[in-house]
């Protein structure tokens, strides 16, 4: 059970793998559109609840975030011994049977009713802004009583075990995602520009990075596309450069000749920073959420403190010095603990022991 497949992120990557486990998996979901899902997961069979034959249900499947939890509800899932929801968006609230195990990979908790409430209530439109309150105060309490339905949760990191316990009052073991750390490679040279990759969404902190690369003057590029692209393009300067979009191979190649990567978001995991290692490069992180897990501080990175502009200077200068005694094969090396294979036999020991 997944929340929707509406796009190939790091979600959906979770899901083709647990496919690759269970082969015979059926697939369920509030919404899907087979066009915007790999070729794996859209061969798979899958089941929709009602939300998804509601207009326009595939763009504004969020605005139907409040008849989710009763579409989830009519699922029925009775003839199935082992049931996995894949949580970020509601999806551990489906019914089993009392015979069955339902075990819960949590992505994270829901951020927008949650700890990013205040942020996600301050940007909306005025309806939605209005509508809020109302909504998520009844969206919060079927939240907590439906982790109840859950029988053992797994978090994809620390950070997202701490809200787990804080928000459901559940413990969860901790296996991070798979990454096809395989398919990265170190490149001959290496260029001048550091590196940004991510949606341009006010809770990745896209502009912190234009900001600080302003005052540095440093080159940066800067990959991804979203609703504050075309504020960041007015606010930098000559030395940013902005890219939409990427094939696979040439984001390969970005991942592989930039000076070193940086991550400006609190990430309940963060994706991108270990292709980025993977490919050989190190890492300027925030210092909180995911990064913990992913970044081994003086030896494939450099955490900065505080989600500000000189905090990140700081610790984009400190990564100039850093790069004299930067070893890419120790990145490699450790990125290769979060290869797919590491997932596999975590998951399938905690499905054997239940």
């Amino acid at each position: 059970m997944h929340y929707w497949f509406v796009a190939m992120r790091g979600g959906e990557r979770v899901v083709e793998r647990l496919l690759h486990l269970f082969p015979n998996a059926d697939l369920f979901t509030n919404v899907y559109d087979r066009s915007k899902m790999s070729a794996r997961l859209a061969s798979a069979p899958i089941e929709a609840g009602f939300v998804n034959r509601l207009p326009f249900a595939r763009s504004l499947y969020k605005y139907y975030l409040p008849l989710m939890p009763m579409a989830l509800e009519g699922l029925d899932l009775s003839e199935y011994d082992l049931v996995i929801s894949s949580e970020s968006g509601p999806a551990k609230g489906v019914i089993t049977r009392p015979g069955s195990e339902h075990i819960c990979y949590c992505h994270s908790p829901m951020r927008y009713i949650w700890d990013h409430y205040h942020q996600y209530h301050a940007e909306a439109s005025t309806p939605a802004r209005l509508a809020m309150p109302f909504m998520y105060h009844r969206l919060r309490q079927w939240d907590v009583s439906s982790s109840a339905r859950v029988d053992q949760f797994i978090a994809n990191s620390n950070f997202i075990r701490q809200r787990i316990e804080k928000v459901w009052r559940r413990d969860a073991h901790v296996i991070h995602p798979p990454v096809e750390t395989n398919l990265f490679s170190q490149a001959d040279e290496v260029a001048p520009n550091y590196l940004w990759v991510g949606q341009m969404v006010p809770y990745k902190r896209p502009d912190l990075a234009v900001e600080a690369f302003n005052e540095n003057g440093l080159p940066l590029t800067m990959v991804g596309t979203g609703g504050m692209l075309k504020k960041l393009k007015a606010m930098a300067r000559p030395n940013i450069t902005f890219i939409e979009r990427l094939d696979f191979a040439a984001l390969r190649e970005v991942y592989a000749t930039c000076r070193a990567f940086i991550m400006t978001a609190e990430e309940d995991f963060g994706i991108t920073p270990v292709e980025c290692m993977a490919s050989g490069r190190p890492v300027v992180a925030f210092g909180r959420g995911g990064a913990l897990d992913s970044v081994v501080e003086g030896k494939t990175g450099i955490f900065f403190d505080r989600q500000d502009v000189p905090s990140l200077v700081q610790a984009i200068d400190d990564m100039e010095y850093f790069l004299d005694h930067f070893e890419p094969q120790a990145a490699i090396e450790h990125a290769s603990n979060f290869a797919p294979e590491h997932f596999d036999r975590r998951f399938s020991s905690i499905v054997e022991t239940t």
